[in-house]
């Protein structure tokens, strides 16, 4: 007897918490349930934003390889060609290399026309002819909406069009209350009778109300164990500046950003070829991938190598950071020989684009990106349906058919 009553209180203890979390997880949702829907659809768009690019603009960004054994022009024809398809006062900031055999190469430039006034523009040239198959304007800094479509969505998905000051700290603050929310929610989920099976499926020819909390339900927890590393490297990745101090205090990091070329007067700096060949020398096997390229007197040469083999890791990506002018090697980003804390920055961008699991992981986040909208959607009408439930009961407190409305919440408050 006395064991059954320890257990009823731990019982109403429980659930006198729940409540607590219930209210955190509701106005987190109702406050912020649109952007998780925004984040989430944008999200599943920009998992596959180079093949859709591609199949917008395929003139542009597809070319047709050369029977036989496809060979590259050098990268210095190629950055030529893209030279001269630009005014000499545009500077090159990024390269992107072909991701297969019908990929143009890419070049990212910032065209300033006025003092306050710079275009951001993409040169796209075949790379096995060096001919330049087309330039498009991406975005111009005084209008908050991008010139393209993968561009818009790209801005809106990390920025809300408010800018990178202050759009990415914003972003990154709304992605660190969704991801309470998201785990809110899992506490929520916890069946606390045991009724295990009840929480991980659908009723079936359940009520609409119960289809909706089942549905709200479920999909919050099967979406859970990829939201919650999406939304936690979505705020490294928009306020990285304010998550690195934090890991240092259990781990060093190192960040790109923060090497800077030593500026030699009368010096030139190296060419991107002569970067991408220095960061051939420590990983000579694999693909080259990004390309950043020092647009200011003590910017940096970033070259991002992707497929090169390390049986010890799951990651196959590596980054090499050079000083423009020496050549000297800053850094290396490397999760085989990186800390700890190197080893998790390192990991972000894979998980939050999927590519860390290949196709599988890629599928996933498209998949839970579309749940975000569904979850959103659900959540309000749960919400809906309760103040209806409260509102018949106080107008008709002895009609017992308004509280069946509630019963289908077993244990989600």
């Amino acid at each position: 007897m006395n064991r059954q009553s320890t257990k009823l209180k731990r019982l109403v203890r429980l659930k006198i918490r729940r409540k607590t979390w219930m209210d955190i997880h509701l106005w987190l949702g109702l406050i912020l349930g649109f952007f998780l829907a925004i984040f989430g659809l944008t999200g599943s768009i920009l998992v596959f934003h180079a093949e859709i690019n591609e199949l917008l603009h395929p003139e542009m960004l597809t070319v047709a390889p050369p029977a036989g054994n496809p060979v590259y022009q050098t990268i210095n024809s190629l950055v030529a060609a893209a030279d001269a398809a630009m005014p000499k006062e545009a500077k090159k900031t990024f390269a992107t290399y072909p991701r297969n055999y019908e990929a143009a190469f890419k070049f990212s430039y910032s065209l300033p026309v006025s003092k306050d006034v710079t275009e951001d523009w993409q040169v796209y040239v075949n790379p096995y002819n060096g001919q330049v198959t087309g330039k498009m304007l991406m975005s111009v800094s005084d209008n908050p909406i991008p010139k393209t479509f993968i561009y818009i969505v790209f801005e809106l998905h990390y920025a809300l069009f408010l800018g990178e000051d202050p759009g990415y700290l914003i972003v990154s603050a709304m992605s660190a209350f969704l991801l309470i929310s998201v785990l809110s929610g899992l506490i929520l989920w916890w069946p606390l009778t045991g009724q295990w099976l009840k929480a991980v499926t659908i009723k079936r020819k359940a009520s609409a109300e119960r289809f909706n909390f089942d549905l709200h339900k479920t999909f919050g927890l099967y979406t859970a164990i990829v939201l919650i590393p999406v939304l936690f490297s979505g705020i490294y990745m928009d306020a990285p500046q304010h998550i690195v101090p934090v890991l240092e205090v259990f781990s060093p990091v190192t960040y790109r950003y923060w090497f800077k070329s030593t500026h030699v007067a009368g010096k030139q700096s190296i060419t991107l070829a002569d970067a991408v060949n220095i960061a051939a020398q420590h990983y000579p096997e694999g693909r080259e991938d990004w390309l950043y390229i020092p647009s200011k007197a003590d910017g940096t040469y970033t070259v991002c190598k992707d497929g090169v083999p390390d049986a010890g890791s799951l990651l196959h990506r590596r980054c090499v950071t050079i000083d423009q002018y020496s050549g000297k090697v800053l850094d290396v980003d490397d999760p085989s020989i990186g800390t700890a804390g190197e080893v998790f920055t390192h990991w972000q961008w894979s998980l939050h684009s999927g590519q860390a699991f290949g196709w599988t992981g890629r599928i996933l986040v498209f998949l839970s990106g579309l749940a975000c909208p569904v979850l959103f959607v659900t959540g309000i009408n749960r919400w809906l349906q309760k103040r209806k439930v409260k509102r018949a009961k106080t107008l008709f407190p002895q009609d017992k058919s308004s509280s069946r409305l509630c019963s289908t919440d077993s244990g989600h408050g």
